[in-house]
């Protein structure tokens, strides 16, 4: 069973929510801990075996370009979203034919977090089954999330199942931007622009949709207070000169 070495971080949006620091940069170069979003990203996509990255681009996709020149720890290409954004299904079905009939790993550009048990992308290698699973989505424990303002994202029973929240109920679950799916997710996809949740919705019906438990502490980055928050925490942690 072959595990992902290819990967997308998702790095085309506006970044509206992140002004004024968003004013002169793109959301996926503002620093948190010292480092870019997006070399958070990259940095743990390649320690989990990913070789070969594709980016989306359309608000200042130049800068984004000249910062990441400097790598040589992957091989990386670019989807141009410049005539217009595409969303988070709609960008990803564009940049699909750099994937082949490969799984790949699908990564938000404004998430981190700190590990608990484990590693988390190499949890999800060893977890994702192409035979059973279109998509297996890192889920985020409630309790244990920093900066996310949500009710949750989806309900996940003991084999790791997905199903959306009924309504009146809260998950304990949120999804923090992290997945591995296959190609075949996005067979027959909507034209032009569309959010993934439309493909989701079909997989849940097909209970091809999985989730893995994050054992750790996710950090969602969406805001100025949000990367003050981060950057506290990360402080805190971090061990003493």
């Amino acid at each position: 069973m072959s595990s992902p070495t290819r990967a997308m971080i998702m790095a085309a949006g506006l970044g509206t929510r992140m002004r004024p620091l968003t004013n002169d940069r793109p959301k996926p170069l503002v620093v948190v801990a010292g480092k870019t979003l997006i070399d958070h990203a990259i940095d743990r996509l390649v320690s989990a075996g990913v070789t070969e990255i594709v980016v989306n681009l359309h608000y200042k996709a130049e800068m984004i370009k000249e910062h990441l020149a400097r790598r040589a720890d992957a091989v990386i290409h670019y989807s141009d979203e410049s005539e217009g954004l595409l969303g988070t299904g709609g960008g990803v079905a564009k940049a699909l034919s750099h994937f082949g009939q490969e799984p790949f790993f699908i990564h938000n550009s404004d998430t981190i977090w700190v590990e608990g048990y484990g590693f988390a992308l190499e949890r999800m290698k060893h977890r994702w089954n192409p035979d059973e699973m279109d998509g297996l989505l890192l889920m985020a424990p409630m309790i244990a999330a920093i900066g996310y303002e949500g009710t949750g994202d989806f309900m996940m029973d003991g084999l790791g199942h997905l199903t959306r929240v009924p309504p009146g109920r809260v998950s304990p679950f949120a999804y923090p931007g992290v997945q591995i799916v296959h190609p075949r997710l996005f067979a027959n996809p909507p034209t032009g622009g569309f959010s993934t949740n439309v493909l989701w919705d079909r997989a849940i019906e097909q209970q091809r949709l999985y989730g893995i438990r994050l054992e750790g502490v996710w950090i969602h980055v969406g805001t100025p207070q949000a990367v003050a928050e981060a950057d506290e925490f990360l402080a805190d942690l971090a061990p003493a000169a």
